[in-house]
C-alpha cells in the first residue's frame, strides 16, 4: 500500500489500482484572512474511487478537488459494503469533549486495503473513544490519528486509541508544521512512540517500512 499525506487531514491511499481518498481540503482563503499561517500545496492531479469525508469542516470536505467519479461517503456512519474497497465502517463520534455541543459530529472511517486494516479518526475530539465505538474500528494495522491537541485530541489520547486497536503503524496528522502556525507540534507524540521513522518525504510505502517489535509512527515530511 502506498501513503500519501497533503497536509492537515488529507491522505491517498493506493493498492492494486485502487485509491481511497480521505478529508480533502480546497481554498483556504477564509482561514488565512483570519490571520492563520496555511501554506500547504493545493491538491491537484488526485483521482480516486472511493472518497471519505469524515465532517463537513472546510479544511476536510472539498470534495470538488477529487477527480474520477469517486463513490464519496460524506460525514455519515454506517456499514457500507459496497465500496470499491468492500466494507466501510462509518462510525459516530463528536468532535469534541461535550456530545458535539461545540464542533459537531465526526466520523471515523475504518476498511480494509491491500489486506491490511486501516483507520482514519477525522477531527476526533472526544475524550475517550466508548467501548463500542472502539468494536467497531476492530482490531487495525494502521491508525491514521490526530495528535496536535486543541479541537482534537491530543499525543497521549491517540496512543491510548493505538494501543486499544492494537495498530502496528500509526500515522500523526492535524498538528503544527512549518506549513501552519496553529494546534501543537508533533514531539509530544513522538516522546511516547515506542519506535519512530521520520520520512524523508510525503508518501511511504507500507512493505519498505522497518520491522520490529511495537507500534511504528510513521511521519511523512510536511509537503
Amino acid at each position: 500500500m502506498r501513503v500519501e499525506w497533503y497536509g492537515q487531514s488529507a491522505f491517498r491511499l493506493e493498492h492494486g489500482g485502487v485509491t481511497v481518498a480521505i478529508d480533502p481540503f480546497g481554498d483556504l482563503t477564509a482561514l488565512t484572512a483570519r490571520g492563520r499561517r496555511w501554506e500547504y500545496p493545493p491538491i491537484e492531479g488526485l483521482c480516486a474511487e472511493l472518497l471519505l469525508v469524515t465532517h463537513e469542516h472546510f479544511d476536510h470536505n472539498a470534495v470538488e478537488v477529487v477527480g474520477g467519479e469517486p463513490l464519496v461517503l460524506r460525514s455519515s456512519a454506517g456499514r457500507y459494503a459496497e465500496t470499491p474497497v468492500g466494507e466501510v465502517v462509518g462510525i459516530a463520534s463528536e468532535h469534541d469533549e461535550v456530545a458535539g455541543t461545540e464542533r459537531g459530529p465526526n466520523t471515523l472511517f475504518a476498511f480494509s486495503l491491500g489486506g491490511l486494516r486501516v483507520a482514519h479518526l477525522g477531527d476526533l475530539g472526544q475524550r475517550a473513544l466508548r467501548p463500542e465505538q472502539l468494536a467497531a474500528l476492530g482490531q487495525l494495522d494502521m491508525l491514521i490519528a490526530p495528535v496536535g491537541g486543541g479541537p482534537t485530541i491530543g499525543a497521549a489520547q491517540a496512543w491510548e486509541i493505538a494501543h486499544a486497536t492494537g495498530a502496528r503503524i500509526v500515522v500523526p496528522m492535524h498538528y503544527r508544521t512549518e506549513r501552519v502556525d496553529f494546534l501543537a507540534p508533533v514531539d509530544a507524540f513522538l516522546e511516547l512512540a515506542p519506535r519512530v521513522e521520520r520520512l524523508a518525504g510525503s508518501s511511504f510505502e507500507l512493505d519498505a517500512l522497518p520491522g520490529g517489535d511495537g507500534a511504528l509512527a510513521v511521519v511523512p515530511t510536511a509537503p
